[in-house]
């Protein structure tokens, strides 16, 4: 099986891993990156094409054999957070780090390019490499989509290393689902228009301080109270900004959050129950609210055949104590590669590395988060295992 091969390049892996972290960079526009990934593919003679959109690269394996058409995806884009590792391969980008683990991704995909690449001949049809841009944003699946990056494919498949579905679960085990497997994620903000004045007087003023306080206050009221105890709904507050003064009573307040959920009346009712909340306490103080709803990728939902094919595969690899097809609660993370589900059939899978012995067992968007590196090989034997199975089974 060509998989076996990954075994053997765990440190080509690393070093391509650890090269990637130090040169994080955010949604859309990759330069670096794109240039070290452009370097691999013609280092490995796989042809690509390079997107006028976006940094994005779509790569092609294909001997000229007759056959289906299978899509690979990783995503390359990292998170504007100040790294606090102290490793030698640590950001040289102040202020941005892979802390969700796409450098893992892009890795093990190259991995598996280079492998399946040089084994071109002993495979039917065609493999489409997918290095993707501004995931944390849900704006790089549909880039892809629109250069063609699925068009005629029969399936899809990607994968998130790290704690994602539990801390607990073993690093070098894959979790892979049928149905929904992560929720739809959307994005909101409010602008909270007030009176500015001396921290003094605060009554000639209106305060948007004030009013932003209740409005948290009421926004965390909705999951508790606006929904059956059982429904999976998420309402965070990422991030309050105002003010730039000790004793000054700001102009504006802006809040910014996120919404998960996996049905579409719940994420619609959760955007009107955002905005009317927010107006009426705005309302109630005399301040004014602008309120917009930036929409997310929908849910992921795995189709069940192409989830089953992807665990047996995984089984092969690793042994089928090491792979979890059941999880008990569902994954309130969000993910665009649910934008490919709607086009293709396909799977999306999870693959443990958490540690506690190596500190890897830290949530994602930490600025500690790290991973167990001596997985890295699976990410890419299931890479491989998956696509000559499905090419050649």
């Amino acid at each position: 099986m060509l998989w076996e091969v990954c075994k053997g390049m765990q440190d080509e892996i690393v070093a391509m891993r650890r090269d990637l972290h130090r040169i994080p960079e955010l949604q859309l526009d990759l330069p670096e990156t794109r240039a070290y990934v452009v370097k691999k593919l013609e280092e490995y003679g796989i042809p690509y094409s390079l997107s006028e959109k976006d940094s994005s690269i779509i790569a092609t394996i294909n001997k000229g054999k007759p056959g289906k058409v299978i899509a690979l995806r990783a995503d390359m884009d990292a998170l504007p957070i100040q790294e606090a590792n102290e490793v030698d391969y640590i950001s040289q980008h102040p202020g941005k780090m892979h802390a969700c683990g796409h450098d893992t991704h892009t890795s093990m995909l190259l991995a598996a390019g280079k492998v399946l690449q040089e084994h071109r001949d002993e495979l039917n049809g065609e493999i489409r490499l997918l290095f993707q841009t501004a995931e944390e944003q849900s704006k790089g699946a549909k880039i892809i989509i629109e250069n063609g990056g699925v068009k005629g494919a029969d399936a899809v498949f990607g994968t998130h290393i790290g704690s994602i579905i539990s801390k607990d679960i073993p690093a070098g085990t894959f979790i892979i689902t049928p149905g929904a497997s992560m929720a739809a994620f959307d994005r909101f903000i409010i602008r909270i228009q007030g009176v500015g004045c001396h921290g003094s007087t605060p009554e000639k003023g209106i305060d948007p301080v004030n009013v932003a306080a209740h409005i948290v206050l009421g926004l965390e009221a909705i999951n508790a109270r606006e929904f059956n105890a059982c429904v999976p709904v998420v309402v965070t507050i990422g991030q309050i900004h105002g003010g730039a003064a000790y004793n000054a009573i700001p102009n504006e307040v802006v809040i910014e959050g996120t919404t998960r959920a996996f049905d579409v009346e719940v994420r619609q009712k959760l955007a009107r129950r955002i905005g009317e909340i927010s107006q009426a306490m705005a309302a109630a103080y005399g301040a004014t609210v602008e309120f917009e709803m930036d929409w997310g990728a929908p849910p992921v939902v795995n189709d069940e055949a192409m989830a089953k094919f992807a665990a047996d595969c995984a089984k092969e690899i690793v042994g089928e104590d090491m792979v979890i097809t059941e999880v008990e609660h569902p994954n309130m993370g969000g993910e665009d590669f649910a934008y490919y589900l709607g086009e293709v059939p396909g799977a999306f899978m999870f693959l443990s590395s958490a540690n506690p012995a190596k500190h890897t067992d830290i949530a994602h968007h930490n600025p500690r988060f790290n991973v167990d590196e001596d997985v890295l090989w699976e990410g890419s034997a299931a890479f491989v295992g998956i696509a000559e199975k499905f090419l050649n089974g």
